[in-house]
């Protein structure tokens, strides 16, 4: 009985120090587990952060190089006030009229109303138009936007409120395929249109939606046929001359139109004007405050990660006492514990960063397909994200790599006798 008690006793000491090990060992993983998620979860962060400071900045280029840096965009309406129950139909014919006649350094006022959803059909074809343009002449011209077929818009079209119309790229491909759409009559809720001219791709977006999705037609066709007030229009595109004195321009712009509404000094104004440099400071705007946002979620996330990794690599120091005693008693030199326990951290930190990639990629490719975010992934996101995780790893392993190395061999292997 001694015997087989003794027996017991080892296989029952021995199963409780396996329990012991496996317990050891899920808890580390279940530690580097931890810091893996913290670091991916900032360095996801990060990647969106820098993702879409490129794609803003992309779209920022777009948005001046579309919109000119000789023009401006009056809108009806106080957009900053953006009071209750606003009038937003404030500008008028008379406005644009006059305008043309008293401004100084004007060469083109071009009025435009536009209509959403609208059903255009062509044979079996059937597509909806997020939007119908409604301007004069001159449209392409007036937005720099090249025919790559047909005509522009004329002054007899407007006058005759003539059912043609110009058709943007993606529109065209829906419809036509590869066929050429000028000449060919389309059916726009319920009345024939002709199409006179196919504006070329661009591939952004604008008001309403990508610029490619719309169909353009005389101002006076779209009132006509839509049963739409034909005194005040949305919004007005205004070319000047010598656009270094865009400043100057805006200042008598602005001053006209409130004498043409006779507003008052104390009165706000009831339109609102864009120009490039408008669009550039809202850009910006956004992108601060999408750096401020993503900027802490990335810090904090990583720093959680880094404090997490130096707890574990500390617990792991005082668990391996034994085997770093015994590589030192062997003659390893104490840089070599220190850079194995190094590396040992910025291996953890390299993994958190590839995967923080991955899921900051498909994270900014939803934003982007939802519309929320411009998107542009670049080696620069791959550059700051391997530096992210190599400093978290280096700042937060080094103290417990330098605790490691500095312990005394003998001290180091009666720790765990």
């Amino acid at each position: 009985m001694t015997v087989w008690s003794g027996i017991a006793e080892i296989l029952t000491i021995s199963w409780r120090c396996a329990a012991m090990a496996r317990r050891a060992l899920w808890a580390a993983k279940t530690r580097s587990l931890f810091v893996v998620i913290g670091v991916a979860l900032g360095i996801a962060s990060l990647t969106i952060i820098v993702a879409a400071i490129d794609g803003a900045e992309r779209k920022a280029n777009e948005m001046v190089q579309i919109f000119g840096p000789d023009a401006v965009l009056v809108l009806g309406g106080n957009i900053e006030s953006r009071a209750v129950g606003q009038r937003t139909l404030t500008l008028s014919y008379d406005d644009a009229a006059t305008l043309r006649r008293s401004l100084p350094g004007v060469y083109m006022v071009v009025p435009m109303r536009a209509r959403s959803s609208v059903q255009v059909r062509y044979g079996g074809n059937v597509t909806q138009v997020p939007l119908v343009v409604g301007t004069s002449a001159g449209y392409a011209r007036a937005w720099d936007w090249p025919l790559s077929e047909g005509r522009d818009l004329s002054e007899e079209d407007l006058r005759r409120g003539a059912k043609v119309g110009l058709i943007g790229d993606t529109v065209a491909r829906e419809l036509f395929g590869t066929r050429s759409p000028v000449g060919r009559t389309v059916l726009m809720d319920r009345f024939p249109l002709q199409i006179v001219g196919r504006l070329s791709y661009r591939g952004v977006t604008g008001g309403g939606g990508a610029v490619d999705d719309r169909i353009i037609i005389p101002i006076t066709t779209l009132t006509q046929r839509f049963n739409m007030d034909r005194k005040y229009f949305r919004a007005l595109r205004i070319k000047f001359h010598n656009p270094e004195y865009m400043a100057e321009h805006v200042a008598n712009l602005r001053s006209l139109l409130r004498h043409l509404h006779g507003l008052r000094p104390e009165e706000p104004d009831d339109f609102s004007i864009l120009t490039a440099d408008e669009i550039l400071k809202f850009l910006s705007t956004f992108k601060g405050g999408l750096i401020l946002f993503l900027g802490v979620t990335a810090l904090v996330a990583m720093v959680v990660g880094g404090f997490v990794l130096a707890n574990l690599f500390y617990l792991s120091v005082d668990e391996r006492r034994s085997e770093i005693g015994l590589k030192m008693a062997l003659g390893a030199p104490r840089w070599a514990i220190l850079v194995q326990i190094l590396l040992e951290a910025v291996s953890l930190t390299l993994l958190g960063s590839v995967l923080g990639m991955g899921v900051g990629m498909a994270m900014g490719q939803l934003l982007a397909r939802l519309g929320l975010l411009k998107i542009l992934f670049s080696w620069k996101v791959f550059g700051f994200a391997l530096f992210a995780s190599l400093a978290i790893g280096l700042a937060f392993g080094l103290k417990p790599a330098r605790r490691a190395a500095s312990m005394a061999p003998i001290e180091a292997l009666k720790g765990n006798t």
